[in-house]
């Protein structure tokens, strides 16, 4: 399951309107005092300003809230123990953009490919995401003659995932999936999570133990 989860009471000062419709709590009380500070305590502020300035304190102390995904719900139904990463998600930013805003290495975060062989027939492969894909290494090692992405709309129809979105749990149809070998030897990873801009951090040992994902070597390095 996710885990994403005193000082001395003070008073506002006098001056200051507090709009009733606000709940106080301990907690934010202390923000709004501090926000008040650093805005000038001398200077008598109106209703409205510090109603702007209360909702402000209030607002910096929520967390951001994900809402239940097919690959959350798919990781749940199964056991398997993840954590939450959002971020802002950038057109086209990939999981080079995504470490940058977790801080997390770059080899660490997997994308998550859809392709096809050369009859059509889709097939899923996990990368390290400073890693490319030999699609030449990836058919050799399936089977197949060739290899190939998939379009981002035929992508889309396999997985029921947006480009950009596409985990590999809780997939629309049943897919074959791969993944390159060195990824298992990490011990946790971050993977889509099944919405742009949000990545779920599992242990690799999962996608073989309960994904059912086939190692494979096809990593190029980048650059």
């Amino acid at each position: 399951m996710s885990t994403i989860r005193r000082q001395n009471s003070l008073e506002p000062a006098p001056t200051l309107c507090r709009p009733r419709s606000l709940l106080v709590s301990h907690l934010g009380l202390l923000v709004f005092r501090r926000l008040v500070r650093s805005n000038g305590s001398s200077r008598r502020m109106t209703g409205k300003g510090a109603a702007r300035l209360w909702q402000h304190s209030s607002m910096a102390k929520k967390e951001k809230h994900v809402s239940e995904t097919p690959a959350t719900a798919w990781l749940r139904a199964r056991g398997v123990v993840f954590t939450e990463h959002p971020y802002d998600y950038v057109d086209h930013g990939g999981t080079e953009e995504s470490s940058r805003q977790l801080g997390v290495p770059h080899h660490q975060v997997i994308k998550t490919l859809v392709m096809q062989d050369e009859r059509a027939n889709p097939l899923i492969i996990l990368m390290h995401g400073d890693m490319q894909v030999s699609t030449k290494n990836l058919a050799r090692a399936i089977g197949a003659k060739s290899v190939e992405p998939c379009k981002p709309e035929v992508a889309q129809r396999h997985s029921g995932y947006l480009v950009g979105g596409t985990s590999p749990f809780g997939l629309r149809k049943s897919i074959p999936i791969y993944v390159e070998e060195t990824i298992l030897a990490m011990p946790r990873i971050f993977l889509n999570g099944g919405r742009r801009g949000y990545l779920v951090r599992i242990e690799a040992g999962v996608l073989v133990a309960v994904l059912g994902a086939k190692a494979v070597r096809c990593a190029l390095a980048t650059g």
